[in-house]
């Protein structure tokens, strides 16, 4: 086919095809999570150059396994399972077209172009998102171990900071409230106790009861919100740890609350072990409840998860349960009023549907085997984007302008069949990839422009091998033949070698420089193409068209 001028002409059509083909714009059908919780079929239109991080704007993230609060068994195993959460979570997300790889044996790059609110993506990428359902300490063992917890605590030289005794200091509820105290003033910390109720009163307070209040529920305290990091080092002392009653567990609630003019934070005594986790959870929806008005995530579980739960919440009627959230708790425990089966809800008070819809989005997504944090950060704003596309489109303009008019110059006839050729290069490299998919970066676009340095490099070294074999005295076919195959030998090798380069380059590279490696691969290849193949061709055509075979413009 090659040895006609009629077979290499279909080879180039079928080329032309099949790069404009990759390059026009298609509608695809997706699937979505609308604002209802509902999938539907969506139709978009696919653009087939994607433009990267640094064209569009976005962000940019490297994440790793975070073993501060303990080493992790498997990390390659536990990098394995969140590359996969992460990546159902940024589906569900919305993001069109993200990048998320795993780079080496401890990293995961995330890159997320065009998105609004880089906040809101860093934290449902980084959310561990596991559910539990904990009953409170209904029996009030740790209310009654406080007074062993608080001699621990002194035996190790632990002493209160706030003054507790004597007729001249504050009393404790005066401490908390930081005023002469009333029954109104009372009623603001706990509406349904009284101030002798409310205030944690023993004898002699200890280096923690000091700071502790009672809630409404059994197991719940307060706690001021300024003395938050106090308290929270007390019940880690290992003093306090070793007096802790088995069975039971510290947790703190997810948020402040406010009561008055005051702000305070929940400390909830739970059970150990939960009744129930989110691996049971198959469905989770965010909606509006229109009996108070306010955002609450409706979830499901599956059939096992909902005889567990079922059988569990019966045994536990009247008792209180804590939701907890990546180990907090969601705000204040309900009661069980009656067993609950696969259905249920989780109020979220004054928080906006938004936050709802992330919520029930990695809640269906699923936890994170294991607590990941961001060791790398990157934000790109569009207008930088908008400025690298305008300055790289004028400096391509600039540059294809220059060899257009060097070559022509340069090689006469010979030059404009190079700048013809190099046109079908620009097709090809850009057909070439949109069939990969690949994301076209500043990077990228700096290996095209390399790309066609090489391709018109080629070109002059078959001209110049085609002028050495004028000059002895060859005809011109001979000559044109004799360029191209004596040329060949020193275009395989420059190629060559810079494939192999760029392919080093996209293995052990990330984000810019895979860009960069793709985009100067798929241009070796075009160029190859044009300058080996459709130059000769067009000097075929040229030679067979009856043109002078006694001298050749070049």
């Amino acid at each position: 086919m090659f040895s006609t001028i009629k077979g290499r002409f279909i080879v180039i059509l079928a080329l032309v095809a099949l790069s404009v083909w990759s390059l026009i714009p298609r509608n695809v059908t997706i699937r979505e999570r609308g604002e209802d919780g509902v999938m539907r079929d969506v139709v978009v239109k696919r653009v087939p150059l994607k433009q990267g991080l640094d064209l569009r704007g976005g962000i940019h993230l490297a994440l790793e396994i975070d073993e501060s609060a303990g080493q992790v068994a498997d990390k390659a195993d536990a990098l394995e399972r969140a590359l996969t959460v992460i990546r159902t979570r940024v589906d569900e997300f919305g993001v069109a077209e993200p990048l998320i790889q795993k780079v080496g044996d401890e990293r995961i790059v995330v890159e997320l172009a065009g998105i609004d609110d880089p906040a809101r993506a860093k934290q449902i990428v980084q959310r561990s998102a596991f559910l539990e359902f904990r009953i409170t300490d209904m029996e009030q063992q740790f209310r009654d171990a406080l007074p062993a917890i608080d001699q621990a605590l002194m035996r190790e030289g632990v002493r209160a900071d706030r003054t507790t005794t004597g007729a001249a200091g504050p009393s404790q509820l005066e401490a908390l409230l930081g005023a002469d105290t009333t029954a109104a003033d009372t009623a603001s910390v706990n509406q349904d106790t009284t101030a002798a109720d409310t205030a944690f009163a023993l004898d002699q307070p200890g280096p923690l009861s000091t700071y502790l209040f009672n809630g409404n529920l059994p197991g719940e305290f307060l706690v001021p919100e300024e003395d938050f990091p106090r308290v929270d080092s007390l019940l880690n002392h290992p003093a306090a740890v070793r007096a802790f009653p088995r069975g039971l567990e510290l947790v703190w609630a997810m948020e402040p609350i406010a009561q008055g003019a005051r702000s305070y934070r929940g400390l909830y005594v739970v059970q150990r072990r939960p009744i129930i986790t989110g691996e049971y959870l198959s469905d989770a929806r965010a909606t509006i409840d229109q009996l108070n008005n306010q955002a609450i995530v409706q979830f499901e579980l599956t059939r096992s998860g909902g005889r567990i739960f079922r059988r569990e919440t019966g045994r536990h009627v009247g008792d209180y349960m804590a939701i907890m959230l990546d180990g907090r708790v969601h705000r204040s425990p309900p009661v069980i009023r009656s067993q609950i089966g696969r259905n249920g809800q989780i109020e979220l008070g004054n928080a906006s549907l938004q936050e709802a819809q992330d919520l029930a989005l990695v809640l269906r997504a699923g936890a994170l085997p294991a607590p990941i944090h961001i060791v790398e950060e990157r934000t790109v704003g569009p207008s930088l984007g908008r400025d690298s596309i305008a300055q790289g489109r004028r400096a391509a303009i600039i540059a294809s302008v220059a060899i257009v008019l060097i070559v022509i110059a340069y090689y006469r006839f010979s030059g404009l069949l190079a700048v013809l050729a190099l046109g079908f290069y620009g097709l090809f490299t850009l057909g070439g990839l949109a069939m990969f998919g690949a994301t076209l970066t500043l990077p990228g676009l700096a290996g095209f422009a390399l790309s066609i340095g090489m391709a018109v490099d080629a070109n002059v070294l078959i001209f110049e091998r085609i002028r050495e074999e004028l000059g002895y005295g060859k005809s011109v076919r001979l000559a044109v033949d004799d360029g191209f195959k004596h040329a060949m030998p020193a275009i395989v090798d420059s190629n060559i070698t810079t494939v192999l380069t760029a392919l080093f380059l996209f293995q052990f590279g990330t984000g810019p420089v895979k860009g960069f490696a793709v985009t100067l691969i798929v241009g070796i290849f075009a160029s190859f193409i044009t300058a080996v193949f459709i130059t000769r061709t067009l000097f075929l055509i040229w030679l067979q068209a009856g043109q002078t075979t006694k001298e050749l413009s070049i």
